[in-house]
């Protein structure tokens, strides 16, 4: 079975990646830019800038526009590649480009980083967050920056469409934290959206997501490094991001993914027998893979980010039935069926409020054994589905 696990593993990811025989077609990251931005909490921030890429071309009546929203340690970068010699393309090329799903022949498709991205390292990523400087100290913003929430993301996308003239989405469609984004585009603008795809997500926070995400924050607010979020002059919270990665990526994959990961010999280790200071060989290999994720991110980013998505429920104002009414879009819901994280039951309950409403909605929930993973790496099992959809 472990090995069946591993086969299915590699193929999976050479389907998601591709191949060399398959190359992905080469983007280029642009920069938007507003001279100040208000969140819900009342704040304006000057200076806002955030990094987005688009795939095909927009028609004359600016009538195909696809909007992707980003997972909560993603970017923008959701397909093609910014350089022939990058190792992997972006995290959904399985389904956007020529000929794929959301066909770029046929499709623009836009996707922007969040104000406030977790990836402040990474060179791709251009993004207005707390690592930012703060024009009125000349020092990074750390905890003086705002609350942002979901709505403040969907705000930033709209301006960013705006200046791009379009008035009306074709389809909206994100993963995880991007499927909080993709409904609140439903509820908040329900005339500039035709078709809502929503995808390994939730439409409200619970009290047992809430406190799962807190555990992602916990271990950045006990590393003494972090010294209350002013950290920028000294040394980086890195133990406590490297904890926070390893939360995050237990949380995302079932455990028969992760089991099928990881031989006897790793977790079987005699020499952790022998001596409590010595770490399990499977301790060790995790924490050099979170290390270097933790490497690219901000510690501070990633509380953002944990709270906006603590914050969420549709339309954000507490009236959870009545955002429901306001939406127009059809609706393909896609929760993952071996889901851990952001679990199916809710969705599915989702469906049936929406059809006693009325609502054009479908449901289609993707099976697979990464668990919340399968939003992202068994997403062309539902290629058709997507593709059939957007023709509706």
């Amino acid at each position: 079975m472990k090995r069946i696990f591993l086969l299915l593993l590699f193929v999976v990811s050479h389907i998601v990646y591709g191949s060399e025989t398959n190359k992905s077609m080469l983007v280029e990251k642009q920069v938007f830019t507003l001279a100040h931005f208000t969140t819900e909490s009342g704040v304006s921030i000057p200076d806002v800038t955030v990094g987005w890429e688009s795939y095909g071309k927009l028609n004359a009546d600016k009538s195909n526009a696809i909007l992707i929203t980003h997972f909560f340690s993603g970017t923008s970068h959701a397909a093609g590649k910014y350089r022939e010699s990058d190792v992997l393309a972006g995290y959904w090329d399985a389904i956007i480009g020529p000929g794929k799903a959301i066909d770029t022949n046929k499709y623009f498709v836009i996707s922007s980083d969040t104000l406030v991205n977790a990836n402040w390292h990474n060179k791709d990523v251009i993004t207005t967050g707390p690592a930012s400087i703060n024009p009125k100290t000349g020092k990074p913003y750390g905890l003086d920056f705002p609350v942002v929430t979901i709505g403040d993301f969907v705000e930033v996308q709209k301006q960013l469409l705006d200046s791009l003239g379009i008035d009306k989405l074709h389809a909206v469609m994100g993963a995880s934290m991007g499927s909080f984004q993709a409904l609140e585009w439903s509820v908040r603008y329900p005339e500039k959206v035709s078709r809502l795809i929503h995808v390994i997500g939730a439409a409200k926070m619970d009290a047992w997501t809430v406190a799962a995400l807190e555990k992602w924050a916990l271990p950045i607010r006990l590393d003494p490094n972090w010294q209350g979020g002013d950290y920028y002059d000294g040394e980086r919270p890195l133990a406590g991001l490297t904890a926070t990665m390893l939360n995050i990526t237990q949380d995302a994959m079932h455990p028969a993914i992760y089991n099928a990961s990881f031989p006897d010999f790793i977790v079987l280790d005699p020499k952790a027998k022998q001596d409590i200071r010595q770490l399990p060989k499977l301790s060790q290999t995790l924490a050099t893979r979170a290390r270097a994720r933790a490497e690219t991110q901000d510690a501070n980013s990633i509380l953002y980010l944990v709270r906006a998505s603590q914050l969420y429920t549709a339309g954000m104002q507490g009236n959870f039935d009545s955002a429901i009414d306001k939406i127009t879009a059809k609706v393909l819901l896609m929760p993952a069926s071996n889901d851990l994280l952001l679990r199916p039951e809710p969705i599915r309950k989702l469906a049936q409020t929406l059809k006693a409403k009325n609502k054009d909605v479908q449901i289609t929930e993707i099976e697979g054994v990464w668990g919340h993973l399968d939003g992202i790496f068994s997403i062309q099992s539902q290629a058709d589905t997507i593709a059939q959809f957007l023709a509706k």
